[in-house]
């Protein structure tokens, strides 16, 4: 596997799930696979769960394991192509990655979309970059249109809880202070979608994702609806897609916060969320709290699902 972003990039991912239940019963069965090689995980963005559990996977392989934060240390690096380099910015991103090639065997990278352009966001223009100058596999720890890791984990997490054979998974939009990508909907969406899950996406108004994602899935602006039988219910921010929104904040509405009397609406559902979450806007203390919230098993197997794809691409070497 030279590089991953979807679940066409896993393959089956019934296999997938087995080669997961493996790792996490022996986390170091495969610690000889990554000896004497380098991982580079590249952050243009913040991390938490990701940078823990992507260098949790990685030392879990043998391999060493090299972190840059471009915004903290490095040099300020250009992105754009054409411009005139008389700025803050001293280095281009088409020389920065070939030395980083250098220095590593697999590279992941972290940048999130802008919300300046969403035909740039949309090309995902700084890890292609990455995939054509480095010279090396990528993964994406996050980029502007999905988080394939986080979906993956969810994928295993459901599998390890589900007690139907196709689960009623509901994506629902809740809301946030602030302007969220689509990259974590988008993923989910698509991920359970190939998992063969019955798949609900929830949403005000203004707020559908790219119909690339969301292919296969129902989709309605009707959340209690949506929640009624749910086995699962994944809730997210996300800010607006089409144009000429994109990246906007259309609404505040609280009544689409996840609350016990929402919850009261499914059939004894499971609730998740890929943190960090704002609660009292997200979801209520009582729900994330209580015995049906999967948040910690869910960011527990972001190791597990991370350990799988670095694996599978050290193997690829």
């Amino acid at each position: 596997m030279k590089q991953f972003f979807s679940p066409a990039d896993l393959g089956d991912l019934h296999k997938a799930f087995q080669e997961a239940l493996e790792i996490k019963n022996n986390r170091y069965s495969h610690v000889e696979l990554g000896r004497n090689k380098t991982l580079l995980l590249i952050f243009f963005n913040n991390s938490l769960r990701t940078r823990l559990s992507t260098q949790k996977a990685a030392m879990n392989l043998g391999m060493n394991v090299i972190v840059l934060d471009v915004n903290q240390g490095a040099w300020k690096l250009e992105t754009q192509r054409g411009v005139i380099m008389d700025g803050d910015k001293s280095e281009h991103l088409l020389e920065a990655i070939p030395v980083m090639g250098c220095y590593c065997d697999l590279i992941g990278v972290r940048s999130f979309a802008q919300f300046q352009n969403k035909a740039d966001d949309y090309s995902e223009a700084i890890i292609n970059q990455f995939i054509k100058y480095s010279g090396r596999p990528v993964f994406s720890m996050e980029s502007a249109t999905v988080h394939p890791l986080q979906a993956f984990a969810d994928y295993i997490t459901i599998e390890e809880h589900k007690t139907v054979e196709r689960p009623r998974v509901v994506l629902t939009w809740a809301p946030h202070p602030k302007a969220l990508p689509q990259a974590v909907p988008n993923s989910f969406a698509q991920w359970m979608v190939a998992a063969g899950y019955e798949v609900v996406v929830a949403n005000p108004e203004g707020y559908d994702l790219d119909p690339q994602f969301t292919a296969g899935a129902t989709l309605t602006h009707d959340q209690d609806e949506a929640l009624r039988g749910a086995h699962f219910v994944y809730a997210k921010n996300w800010s607006a897609y089409d144009d000429p929104n994109y990246g906007k904040v259309l609404s505040k509405d609280m009544n689409w916060t996840v609350s016990a009397e929402k919850m009261a609406l499914t059939d004894n559902a499971f609730f998740m969320h890929c943190l960090p979450v704002r609660r009292g806007m997200i979801v209520t203390d009582d729900v994330i709290e209580g015995p049906r919230s999967l948040v910690i098993p869910e960011a527990a197997n972001r190791e597990i699902s991370a350990t799988v794809v670095i694996k599978r691409m050290l193997e690829s070497l």
